[in-house]
């Protein structure tokens, strides 16, 4: 099995890991937090908007790699605050409208910069 990593140019590159790898038919995308690539902001304070921007980055990177959201297979959802699931979800929810992945939602201590939301999706190819 040949394995690809994928990298979005233009998407900051900030560790020492790819946005995603292709590995035979699946993509496993890289954790993403919510900034957006075009501008440099990064959202905070509503997780709504920081689902929703995160989901958008993701389809950037699954675009890149030859899929798309309808193809993710299983999502990790990792939140600071378990009381922000329900916004998170109605956002989380417009993304993946029918054939729904599969799901897991963890709380955490911390997230990298103190963000409150980060998503991790493997997908098809």
């Amino acid at each position: 099995m040949e394995k690809k990593c994928i990298n979005v140019s233009t998407m900051p590159k900030a560790g020492p890991y790819s946005h995603a790898v292709k590995a035979g038919d699946m993509i496993f995308v890289s954790g993403a937090v919510p900034v957006n690539v075009e501008t440099g902001e990064e959202i905070r304070g509503d997780i709504k908007k920081a689902t929703a921007q995160i989901l958008e980055n993701i389809k950037v990177i699954l675009a890149e790699a030859g899929s798309g959201l309808d193809k993710v297979v299983k999502t990790t959802v990792f939140l600071i605050d378990m009381a922000d699931f329900s916004e998170m979800n109605e956002a989380y929810k417009t993304y993946f409208t029918e054939n729904q992945p599969a799901r897991s939602c963890v709380a955490v201590k911390t997230l990298p910069v103190n963000f409150e939301v980060e998503i991790e999706v493997i997908a098809l190819a």
